[in-house]
């Protein structure tokens, strides 16, 4: 028997809602999203409550919801944006008979792991499907750095959520030391958070521009990308290309440290953004970079999912696993 649900991916900026089925024989199947802004709305339920208007004023009475940020304690605080939301009060407030949390990353994994081949572009190393058997890495900037890792052998996988994105920032050359030293400034510890996000555009922009000695105006980063991605400014097309590097940098990283030897993916709404402009920039060189490891590094694939709503789409099969 096939099952209804509401598919929920939160994250700093945006909460996306969408209806979804699971069917008999695991398909999973998503109807049109919606986006809306968290800083409309006072809290996640005055936001659900906005998206059963629009469905029409009922809902299934099952929701899976991917969290930016921690999900195990009794109260969940985001890591970008002041709602709050307490566990043991969901069915009340939300009018469901069940529920399930996994951190928005640990979803994208879900994704990854269902999602077939042609969803994915191919960004470094050799051009070969994700490994069947062992792990795979998976990243990806938006408000914040999401990281997760996922691990499968043959139709079976786990998924492990992880806060990857906070370990210490370490620069590679000059620039970066720059930009390092800017953050210092507000912050006793630099995360790689801090550099590859899409708020971390700013602070590039204006670290290039101080090198300069540009004048800059305040100002929000969605500017300074807009202006990157059309190419329409060359410093803020510097900011991108340094965006890139360190993207690169952390990528290496993390399939070090989780020994994600089977295959890297890039996610997020940023990663995708930046499909075209990553195949071109210095990000693969910056992947490979690590020393010692460079020959390993690159018989890493590295690819980009290309569904074009991961979290809804992992957090209904995350949904659908746990109880399958």
């Amino acid at each position: 028997m096939s099952v209804d649900l509401v598919s929920v991916d939160i994250g700093g900026t945006h909460a996306r809602f969408a209806l979804a089925t699971v069917h008999d024989d695991g398909t999973i199947v998503l109807g049109e999203p919606e986006t809306l802004h968290t800083d409309e709305y006072a809290s996640f339920q005055t936001a659900w409550e906005d998206f059963r208007k629009r469905m029409g004023g009922t809902l299934p009475p099952r929701v899976a919801m991917a969290i930016a940020g921690p999900v195990g304690s009794d109260v969940i605080r985001f890591t970008n944006n002041p709602w709050i939301i307490r566990p043991a009060l969901i069915k009340q407030k939300l009018g469901v008979e069940n529920y399930f949390l996994v951190n928005d990353f640990e979803a994208v994994a879900h994704a990854v792991a269902r999602a077939p081949e042609e969803q994915f572009l191919h960004l470094a190393g050799p051009d070969e499907p994700l490994t069947a058997d062992g792990t795979i890495s998976v990243l990806g900037p938006g408000t914040g750095l999401g990281v997760a890792h996922l691990w499968r052998s043959g139709s079976d996988y786990r998924v492990q959520a992880t806060e990857g994105g906070h370990i210490d920032f370490a620069p590679l050359d000059s620039i970066e030391d720059a930009i390092l030293a800017r953050l210092r400034k507000r912050h006793t510890r630099v995360s790689v958070e801090r550099v590859v996000s899409g708020p971390a555009i700013v602070d590039i922009y204006e670290t290039l521009a101080a090198m300069e000695k540009r004048k800059t105006r305040d100002e929000e980063d969605i500017a300074i990308w807009t202006r990157a991605m059309s190419d329409e400014e060359s410093l803020a097309a510097a900011a991108l290309d340094r965006f890139c590097l360190s993207l690169g940098s952390v990528a290496g990283d993390i399939a070090l440290a989780q020994g994600g030897f089977g295959g890297v993916v890039i996610a997020g709404g940023l990663g995708y953004r930046l499909r075209d402009h990553l195949p071109k920039s210095g990000f693969a060189q910056r992947f490979r970079a690590k020393g010692r490891f460079a020959q390993l590094m690159a018989t890493i694939p590295v690819k980009l999912i290309t569904h074009p709503q991961p979290g809804l789409f992992g957090a209904a099969a995350a949904f659908a696993r746990r109880h399958a």
